[in-house]
């Protein structure tokens, strides 16, 4: 497997991108330049998305054998450099051992569930209302599909497309994230060219979105865009998209509530909590946001929260113990500190952290807050912990359902019917009863309502978002055309 990755990837060779600009890939902690990429041009992009769509041709009439075979191949690549790969998911995203070892391992199952795919493009023979016709479904691959994937957890976010649209007979041409060339789409290149994928089905473009983004989904080529990050950018994604009657399958930001009712086993929920919201420091689609305690359980709920809290380790995400690791850039750490000022000035109070050290932000709880301060209308993306009372079921939908985002959430209650109706109230995508928000599951449909994204990935459901479906009917004897054509006898 190929490890320079200073160079994008177009139609099976790596070469230097024709931009006159350069891309510097730093490692959050400390500092260090990984990797200096020569940006792609928008006549880089261009040749990608054409030599994608020449491949393509080939590829959909590949036996799915085949298909399945480059699948898994990939996967044993993977395996043979798996620590390369963890390597490159903390140095350059900033994810601790841990949630590397944890993406990795979802990514292997988008993989497995993928090589399924070829064997599962089903189409249906239907009956007719005209006598001695047949009418038949077949299910095709859209043909050429452009990802964008994010920086957070850029090996699986990206694989979650990558491999289901190689598996469905498509093409792809992938744009990282500024922050993650490598483990958002360069290594993937690498991947699968030693998997033996044939050339130009899967191309990546390393470049700036001011020089390329919305050409990377203008483009004439591309079918569907697959899109995960912020809702703003989504929406300008969307119109582009919408522009040129493309499909997109968006994935976008989230603001989601862990609900701890009345009747919650405390402890469970506490635990629950912690993971739903310090996971990759808070860095995640799915992180807790807001975090509502009943009224009668908030205090104990709090000290057992803030107590366990203090022992999670910040620092070096390379160390296999540590909880939070840095924040992806400084930027980052300001916006958030700006927001807990803000908060801290309307009433609230910081009760563990609250502080940063370069880009890793201290686990941060604060209490005293309220549904409408800014740390609660805005995603954190962060290792921040709002903690906010509630008297009544109805009051607690309510405030969960506030916000124009539903990607996901968490309700905790020990009586299992009471948990799973005010989930069923919540305007969300996914929602998990005794469980806490950061669930993905590559058999089970992933994906937000409202502004928290379009369509669904994984299992069946992403293979709906990346086929489409022909209609091709078989008169099989002579139709009768009536009066029109026996007028004409």
């Amino acid at each position: 497997m190929n490890t320079d990755f200073s160079h994008i990837y177009i139609n099976g060779e790596w070469k230097k991108g024709s931009s006159d600009r350069s891309m510097g890939n730093v490692n959050p902690f400390t500092g260090e330049e990984l990797v200096t990429i020569q940006a792609a041009s928008k006549e880089d992009l261009n040749e990608a998305y054409e030599t994608a769509k020449t491949a393509q041709k080939e590829w959909a009439k590949e036996l799915p054998q085949n298909k399945r075979a480059v699948i898994e191949k990939a996967i044993s690549v993977m395996q043979e450099n798996e620590e390369k790969i963890l390597d490159w998911i903390i140095s350059e995203s900033g994810s601790t051992y841990m949630k590397a070892v944890s993406e990795l391992r979802a990514s292997y199952n988008i993989m497995k569930e993928a090589a399924s795919y070829p064997y599962r493009m089903e189409g249906k023979i239907m009956p007719s209302q005209t006598a001695g016709k047949e009418n038949r479904v077949y299910r095709n691959p859209l043909g050429v599909i452009g990802i964008i994937s994010p920086w957070n957890f850029p090996f699986h976010l990206a694989v979650r497309s990558i491999a289901p649209a190689i598996a469905t007979g498509n093409a792809v041409v992938i744009k990282p994230a500024t922050d993650t060339p490598v483990t958002g789409g360069l290594i993937f290149a690498s991947i699968f060219e030693a998997a033996g994928l044939p050339k130009g089905l899967l191309n990546v473009v390393v470049g700036r979105g001011s020089e390329i983004g919305d050409d990377m989904v203008s483009h004439p080529v591309p079918r569907l865009i697959s899109f995960t990050g912020s809702t703003e950018v989504g929406r300008h994604i969307g119109e582009l998209a919408g522009k040129g009657l493309k499909k997109t399958a968006l994935e976008l930001g989230g603001n989601n509530a862990f609900i701890a009712l009345k009747d919650a086993d405390v402890d469970q929920a506490v635990d629950s909590a912690l993971f739903g919201k310090f996971y990759h420091q808070g860095q995640i689609c799915m992180a807790i946001n807001r975090i509502f305690v009943h009224k009668e359980i908030y205090d104990e709920f709090a000290e057992l929260f803030i107590r366990r809290a203090k022992n999670l380790k910040y620092g070096n995400p390379a160390e296999k113990d540590t909880h939070v690791g840095p924040l992806i850039n400084g930027d980052q750490v300001s916006r958030i500190l700006k927001d807990i000022e803000d908060s801290v000035g309307l009433g609230a109070a910081v009760r563990l952290g609250g502080k940063a050290e370069g880009n890793v932000l201290q686990p941060t709880v604060l209490t005293g807050v309220t549904n409408e301060m800014r740390l609660a209308k805005n995603e954190i993306f962060g290792p921040v912990a709002i903690l906010i009372p509630f008297g009544s079921d109805e009051e607690v939908i309510e405030f969960a359902n506030s916000y124009p985002f539903g990607l996901s959430g968490a309700v905790h209650s020990k009586d299992i019917q009471h948990g799973t109706m005010v989930a069923q109230e919540i305007q969300t995508g996914m929602i998990h009863v005794n469980d806490q928000s950061v669930n993905e599951e590559a058999h089970m449909p992933f994906g937000g309502e409202k502004e928290s994204g379009l369509g669904r990935f994984n299992g069946e459901w992403v293979l709906e978002e990346f086929t489409t479906l022909k209609w091709l009917s078989v008169q099989h004897t002579p139709r009768n055309y009536g009066p029109f054509i026996n007028n004409l006898k």
